[in-house]
């Protein structure tokens, strides 16, 4: 007997994952008749064109690719609503908590096209085949021999949070993906968020769902803010692009001008609930080098920023963009074992500058390593996964940033603060 199931994916600090399945059963079911060895998952990964997606064999072997196709681990079953949500009683719906992250092959709900310069990142098709393997229940409601190989719909929660703006001229504003507070208690500061290279292209959603940027939205961020603006412009190559269409260290960007206009383009559109004394820059890599171009050439437009390895080469930033920028809060985020944007050439040095320039609301957490702190992911030795050292927006979007360069707690007023609790508090 053929079936449907339905996928969930969740936004995590590792991008976004198909964390389960739910099936659709022929009757009634419950918890206490499932096992999570009952089934067997295979997936088949495309693009939307149809073609199975090849990735690189490793992070390593990357001149060598392999089909995206293979078994899932499964780590839980239970009866659930049709979203995936665990019920105590019985219902038509079976969810398999899927094992996902670094460690798991074919668990990610999207894939870079590596053999492209841009390597831009797309939601994938995954398509599943989840095959009984064995009986559940007896008698007359023994069920037997399901297949289900028809995805009926897939839940995204993260990113359905977001809306998006198609534009229609790229050359004046971009499209963009924004989130919209609770407007009670009046007008609410904006967060630029600036993604990094790979989530660029023409698929708005990953510019905001790609990297966890939905935690900014979360409870627990919002009400730092008392409600907060989320804007995520797209850009179509990449923010480095001085034209060339090559990444490169001139420090100049084709899409300085355009940038701004979207931004004023979105206030335009929310004129009375924005508070344009609070709007925010910041974003990750190549996010981080338009940050800073933004700063440097729109001091005053903005109340704070935040650059996360920041890839704006500090020999392209004169002593008149320094002494502009140095009264201007900002917050840098960087790894010490970055091996895609080497903090001595990039952030380091851009940073001693500002504070021998007099920069009184400067700081800087300067991560060691970055490591796993939130998701449980872990290495082959059972030891909390260590990331690449360019993911410091990992620990930013965690609001892990507590530390200064000095190892200190940055404080406000007498009280320790994070990066977001700091950001909060700025305001031209």
């Amino acid at each position: 007997m053929n079936g449907i199931y339905y996928q969930l994916i969740d936004v995590t600090d590792f991008g976004p994952y198909v964390t389960k399945l739910i099936l659709g059963m022929p009757r009634e079911i419950g918890t206490e008749e499932l096992e999570k060895d009952a089934f067997s998952v295979f997936v088949t990964i495309r693009d939307k064109k149809g073609d199975v997606v090849e990735m690189p064999k490793s992070f390593i072997e990357r001149d060598q690719f392999v089909p995206s196709m293979g078994y899932r681990v499964i780590k839980d079953a239970y009866a659930s609503d049709m979203k995936g949500n665990k019920v105590s009683g019985k219902s038509r719906y079976a969810a398999l908590e899927l094992e996902f992250g670094p460690a798991y092959k074919c668990s990610s709900a999207i894939a870079a096209d590596w053999k492209n310069i841009n390597g831009h990142e797309r939601y994938t098709v995954n398509d599943y085949r989840i095959e009984q393997l064995k009986e559940i229940g007896d008698g007359d409601d023994k069920i037997i021999g399901l297949t289900f190989d028809t995805c009926a719909g897939v839940f995204n929660p993260d990113k359905e949070r977001f809306q998006e703006f198609d534009s229609d001229d790229e050359t004046k504003v971009l499209r963009y993906g924004y989130f919209t507070p609770n407007l009670k208690g009046g007008k609410k500061p904006l967060i630029v968020w600036l993604h990094g290279a790979g989530e660029g292209g023409d698929e708005t959603s990953i510019s905001y769902s790609g990297n966890n940027v939905p935690a900014l939205t979360e409870d627990w961020v919002q009400e730092k803010f008392d409600g907060v603006f989320v804007l995520s412009p797209q850009c179509p190559t990449m923010w480095l692009d001085d034209g060339s269409g090559e990444y490169g260290d001139s420090g100049n960007s084709k899409y300085v001008e355009v940038l701004k206009a979207t931004i004023d383009h979105f206030i335009d559109r929310f004129v009375d609930a924005i508070d344009t004394d609070r709007i925010y820059v910041g974003g990750d890599s190549n996010g981080g080098f338009m940050t800073m171009r933004m700063i440097m050439d729109y001091p005053d437009f903005f109340a704070a920023a935040f650059p996360i390895c920041e890839a704006m080469i500090d020999s392209q930033i004169t002593d008149a963009h320094i002494d502009k920028m140095k009264d201007l809060p900002i917050w840098f985020t960087h790894a010490k074992n970055d091996p895609v944007v080497v903090p001595d050439k990039y952030v380091s040095p851009t940073y001693d500058r500002l504070m021998k320039a007099g920069a009184k609301n400067v700081h800087f957490t300067f991560w060691d390593k970055i490591v796993d702190m939130h998701m449980g992911f872990k290495d082959e030795n059972g030891n909390p996964f260590e990331y690449l050292g360019h993911f410091a927006w990992i620990p930013m979007l965690n609001d892990d940033c507590k530390v200064d360069f000095d190892g200190k707690p940055v404080v406000v007023d007498g009280k320790e603060v994070t990066l977001l609790d700091w950001l909060a508090l700025q305001k031209k």
